[in-house]
């Protein structure tokens, strides 16, 4: 998310200049070509005006220090402006009530609704330590019932049964009663979707609203819909009392309009933001990561997080100690090293969060797209286990089979034995002294050109 106004953004903060302070005269252009970076980004236009003015108020006249050109001044100012649009800091889930604490989500039909439910429980089991209890009032759609059912036995999370034949109010309540007995501390309701707001939909949620009293009710809204997004939540908020926001898709919007509009236009936070299909890509909206992503500082505590979360110890820890005794890197160990990282997301989405990235050229981000990595898990896959332990056995006769079997070229099996031979290099150098040192310098080696030099992190 953010790709396009990241970039304008970045260009624009370049060119700001000045002697000694900020005034009007050296901001006007670069507040101009912010101006036009939120529009494209389809940032609803009070949002656009609000921020332009708050930034120009605040920039003009500011005296900068030695330590801080009059660049990085104003890029401060836009940064915490920019948090201050997005709600300053993260908003937790409230769930301090009697269990079981009720979460109602509610939003149009395709908006992702049901997945982001399951994506909500496994959150809330998996982070938070809380037993879920999740449940479908959307009476419409058979196939939403199932669909929760489906996902619920994914996540591994409890299912209360439901049939279309039922009313919502009398399912969700059957649900909550169901959770006391069983002392389950959340309960997450879904609640059925139509393809535009109107007059029905709005006077049965209020009723269900009104019979279960949630702690917590979550509009869930598509970030590719950009302003209208923030509209959408609007007219939901007119009639139910919103508590929060989850942004789904936004690893398929460039823009972010909806991110920047909510805050402003519904005075609700957004919670949570989906990430991707997958039942864990929903992370926390921190403002804070989120504008330092735009302005291309990265996000390094997202993905520290995500490392420890999702990354093997055990299994990283014993590819270490096979490397410092020795024992050596193989082909097996790198096919995890891939695995490791698919489940973050994948290489790009952990770049996105590295600082400088954004200055990578396109060439270079095709180059290390998940495309990319599923070929060489392929690659991998279409060896023997001799050949993965042995590669230097791979020929002429055993290239053409692997590249048969896994659907590439004799090149693409090239190309994966040379980042193989490289890597393992870099490993070797890790044993000795200053081996970290010594690594970082091999990674050179290792990364398409460019990826080490001018736009990215330098070691």
């Amino acid at each position: 998310m953010f790709e396009n106004l990241q970039e304008r953004l970045g260009k624009t903060l370049k060119n700001i200049s000045g002697r000694g302070r900020l005034t009007e005269d050296n901001i006007k252009d670069t507040l101009r070509e912010v101006r036009m970076a939120f529009l494209e980004a389809d940032v609803a236009l009070p949002v656009v005006r609000e921020f332009v003015k708050q930034v120009k108020e605040r920039a003009v006249g500011v005296e900068v220090t030695k330590s801080l050109s009059p660049g990085q001044v104003f890029v401060k100012i836009v940064r915490e402006e920019l948090e201050k649009a997005m709600g300053e800091a993260n908003e937790e889930l409230s769930l301090n009530a009697q269990p079981p604490a009720v979460v109602m989500m509610a939003g149009l039909q395709g908006a992702g609704k049901t997945t982001s439910v399951a994506k909500l429980a496994k959150f809330l089991k998996e982070r938070k330590k809380k037993s879920v209890l999740v449940v479908s009032a959307d009476v419409y759609r058979p196939a939403a019932i199932k669909q929760l059912e489906t996902l619920a036995t994914e996540v591994d999370v409890d299912f209360f049964p439901s049939d279309i034949s039922q009313k919502p109010v009398d399912i969700a309540t059957a649900a909550i009663s169901h959770a006391k007995k069983k002392f389950i501390d959340v309960v997450l309701v879904d609640t059925a979707g139509r393809l535009h707001v109107d007059s029905d939909m709005m006077d049965e949620i209020k009723e269900l609203h009104k019979a279960i009293n949630p702690i917590e009710t979550l509009f869930v809204v598509d970030a590719m819909t950009g302003q209208d997004a923030a509209n959408t939540a609007k007219a939901f908020d007119e009639a139910l009392p919103l508590t929060g926001v989850i942004l789904t898709k936004t690893d398929g919007d460039a823009r972010g309009g909806a991110a920047l509009s909510i805050r402003h236009i519904t005075g609700k936070p957004i919670k949570f933001m989906g990430v991707g299909e997958r039942t864990d890509a929903l992370e926390p909206f921190h403002p804070d990561r989120i504008a330092s992503r735009i302005l291309g500082m990265g996000d390094v505590l997202s993905l520290i997080e995500e490392v420890e979360m999702k990354v093997d110890k055990e299994q990283a820890a014993r590819v270490a100690e096979k490397v410092f005794k020795g024992a050596g890197f193989t082909l097996d160990d790198f096919a995890d090293q891939l695995k490791q990282m698919k489940n973050m997301g994948g290489m790009m989405s952990m770049l996105d969060k590295l600082p400088g990235m954004s200055n990578l050229p396109d060439a270079v981000k095709g180059q290390m797209g998940d495309k990319t990595f599923i070929q060489m898990e392929a690659i991998i896959s279409s060896m023997t286990k001799k050949e993965r332990a042995r590669p230097e056995i791979i020929k002429g006769s055993r290239k053409k089979r692997i590249a048969a079997g896994s659907g590439t070229q004799v090149q693409e099996i090239n190309k994966l034995l040379k980042q193989f031979t490289q890597m393992q290099k870099m490993m070797k150098k890790m044993k000795g002294k200053g081996g970290m040192t010594k690594m970082m310098r091999g990674m050179k080696g290792m990364l398409p050109p460019g990826m080490m030099g001018g736009g990215g992190p330098k070691f």
